[in-house]
């Protein structure tokens, strides 16, 4: 190790114990300020570890929560970025934090944003990667889905031994051929029933052909058991299949994946997608059904993800959201709910969120006005915009209060009318609401 990667060491785990104990932060400035003391550092702080990249649109955090969880049953430091600093230089402030003496085997499974795979695996070589899904999302960061499939695609060419565990139910995982290889996994649960996806889907069309695709099961959105009847292009075989769904509501859902039973305890399909692709990546390192079992079943809820807070009473669900098949999953989660609650809708349009709201008309908020919710709240940077969308999907004059401060949101839900409450936000404004939250001390952590 050269000077200059001591000194950038050395100043960023400073940085990080610093910024840690008197702000509570550290998550990207750390490596930020590493990095540029020394833009190689990662090629010197990733040496000697076992590295799974998880990519992909939606559930990454938590797929990598819970391949996290599973592999630490059988191994003893599996090191992880858990604050969702998926970029360059929070991956650089995840291995600063690194306390591995001693470990036999060294892992890290990072949940690595899209754009930044391939600037990452310039200086790292990870030995696997897990590949979630490709929807429409920032476009004005990504862009058309096949131009981020391509940005993943060149990340992973950089290790070209390293296998890509896929999601076979995605028609984009199959639609070029790539140096990596390839194993499959997805859902095999139904009888074949012949269907078409919906009208308002991405990704329709075959490959080959360009003619529109069909499927003999769906899951979601364009996921599912899919074939062009004009060509030969149909979903591989899958390496690692869940066959059956058990039970699923809002708050949980058990399946069988590969003859053994599952649980976990967050609601959802997508969910059960994350928990699948966690399971994949377990039986890849030979992991028994005991220990992914073990794994599946921590309950601790991740950043913005189900996760539950409350406010004086009032246990609100928050759930991060930023695209339209992220949130129509959401809100046929929250249409599983036995109970009745409110809702409070947070818009932000910054940086990380993606500039372009025009997303929301996309999702289906007209559903909500189905659930009879008795308050809905707009708030956040763009107010306007969503208190707009809901009352265009029907939501009534009279249940709706557009919000725009936080900080009088977090009092206005303390008087709603239900015992229940999801918040829907997007990126920072989940950042934003929990930093207010922490204040008023209704979160700890």
């Amino acid at each position: 190790m050269g000077i200059r990667s001591h000194v950038a060491i050395a100043a960023g785990k400073t940085s990080q114990w610093v910024l840690k104990t008197f702000f509570k932060g550290g998550s990207s400035y750390p490596g930020k300020l590493a990095l540029k003391i020394d833009p190689k550092i990662l090629d010197t702080l990733a040496k000697d570890y076992e590295i799974v990249v998880v990519t992909g649109t939606n559930g990454k955090t938590l797929t990598t929560a819970l391949t996290v969880n599973i592999l630490r049953q059988e191994f003893d430091h599996v090191l992880t970025n858990p604050t969702g600093a998926n970029m360059e230089q929070g991956i650089v402030s995840t291995f600063l934090s690194a306390k591995n003496k001693g470990a036999k085997k060294k892992f890290a499974v990072l949940e690595i944003d899209e754009a930044s795979l391939s600037r990452v695996t310039k200086y790292i070589e990870p030995k696997l990667f897990l590949f979630t899904n490709i929807f429409r999302d920032q476009m004005d960061r990504y862009g058309e889905i096949y131009t981020t499939y391509k940005l993943i695609v060149d990340g992973a060419a950089a290790a070209p031994n390293a296998p890509i565990l896929c999601n076979g139910d995605s028609p984009i995982f199959n639609s070029v051929e790539t140096i990596n290889p390839r194993k499959y996994y997805g859902f095999n649960h139904m009888p074949d029933k012949e269907q078409m996806a919906h009208y308002n889907t991405d990704g329709l069309l075959c490959p080959k052909c360009h003619h529109i695709l069909h499927y003999k099961m769906i899951t979601y959105a364009n996921l599912g058991k899919y074939y062009c009847p004009n060509c030969n292009f149909h979903r591989p075989e899958l390496d690692i299949q869940l066959t059956k769904m058990v039970a699923m509501d809002n708050t949980s859902a058990d399946f069988v994946i590969d003859d053994a039973e599952y649980s976990i305890a967050v609601g959802g399909m997508y969910n059960v997608y994350n928990a699948l692709a966690a399971t994949s990546v377990a039986e890849y390192y030979g992991v028994s059904p005991e220990k992914i079992r073990a794994g599946l079943s921590y309950d601790e809820k991740v950043f913005g993800r189900q996760e539950t807070i409350n406010i004086e009473g009032k246990l609100c669900t928050l759930i991060l959201v930023k695209n339209p098949v992220g949130l129509n999953q959401v809100i046929d989660m929250m249409g599983l709910s036995p109970y009745s609650f409110s809702l409070v809708s947070l818009l932000n349009a910054n940086y990380a969120d993606g500039i372009d709201v025009s997303w929301i008309w996309d999702g289906d908020h007209e559903a909500f006005a189905q659930m009879n919710i008795p308050e809905v709240i707009a708030g956040g940077d763009r107010h306007t915009d969503m208190a707009l969308r809901l009352k265009v999907a029907g939501i009534p004059e009279d249940n709706l209060k557009e919000i725009p401060n936080l900080d009088d949101v977090i009092t206005a839900i303390k008087e709603v009318p239900t015992d229940r409450v999801y918040i829907l936000a997007t990126y920072t404004a989940v950042l934003q609401l929990r930093k207010s939250l922490t204040a008023q001390g209704y979160i700890t952590n």
